[in-house]
């Protein structure tokens, strides 16, 4: 996994990393200790309840005593500017601006926090390519020639393989391949390590997973941003529960990222009636 630091990024090695190298990059200390911490205390404040919180791809782990020690938190752009900072970093817009085109928009933002002792998952490809697995709900000869997502993930927490650094298999992200085998992905993976304030960004059509934190007594937390070309359908409404005021001060840029400059579908013509089927 190549690294990088914010002020010395060649955006065309990073690309071409992300589509044809190992599928990931490193950005070093991109956000501030302040920053972490904030971000940090908010997703805590809601998600300290001892109850499990909506994730993705558990497998065996949702069967297990301790899912409850994995939590999401959902709807960022709610809960303090500071994720509409991450949001919008201008690292992020000029990486994936050259990978995804210039009017790419953004498909979810919410944290995940693994405590001591929490699950991981199984391993998966991401949106829009996470029901792969169902080959004929899509198209022939689909591939990823072209980048449909990017990941990024944001550490809140020293990733080590103590506290469940993202496991990832380099260069998977060409074949389109949904993994399913646990046993040779967690012999062959590599790992996403860092220090609280790095950033990864990867390709989603990377096999990856949460790994379990096995650590006594710390937590292991992060944002989690998706982005998307503009003409693939958000996983999640962005705007249905955004705040008013959220969105009236929404700058330009967070206004594209949110899908406000994405005119379809559109009614291009009044129909000139409601009910012309049959009709001669």
């Amino acid at each position: 996994m190549l690294e990088f630091k914010e002020n010395n990024i060649d955006v065309e090695k990073a690309c071409d990393e992300l589509l044809d190298g190992d599928g990931a990059i490193l950005i070093k200390n991109l956000f501030t200790a302040e920053e972490v911490k904030n971000a940090r205390d908010i997703i805590h404040q809601h998600s300290n309840q001892e109850t499990p919180k909506v994730t993705h791809f558990q497998g065996k782990a949702e069967k297990s005593n301790n899912l409850h020690l994995q939590r999401r938190v959902w709807n960022l752009l709610n809960k303090g500017d500071i994720f509409i900072k991450m949001a919008t970093h201008p690292v992020f817009k000029n990486v994936l601006s050259k990978f995804l085109g210039d009017e790419f928009i953004m498909g979810s933002i919410a944290a995940n926090r693994i405590l001591a002792g929490g699950p991981g998952q199984e391993p998966h490809i991401d949106y829009p390519y996470w029901d792969y697995y169902k080959k004929s709900a899509f198209p022939p000869k689909i591939n990823t020639s072209f980048p449909m997502n990017a990941q990024v993930t944001i550490m809140l927490d020293e990733f080590t393989a103590e506290t469940g650094a993202t496991a990832f298999m380099p260069k998977t992200q060409s074949a389109l391949y949904y993994p399913d085998d646990e046993e040779y992905f967690h012999k062959n993976c590599s790992r996403m390590f860092g220090e609280a304030g790095d950033a990864v960004i990867f390709f989603g059509a990377v096999w990856h997973c949460a790994m379990p934190n096995i650590s006594a007594d710390k937590d292991r937390s992060a944002v989690l941003i998706q982005y998307l070309p503009k003409f693939i359908v958000p996983m999640e409404n962005m705007t249905a529960t955004l705040d008013a005021d959220v969105l009236k001060n929404a700058s330009p840029y967070l206004l594209q990222l949110l899908g406000e400059n994405v005119p379809y579908p559109e009614i291009l013509e009044e129909a000139k009636g409601k009910n012309t089927i049959g009709i001669n």
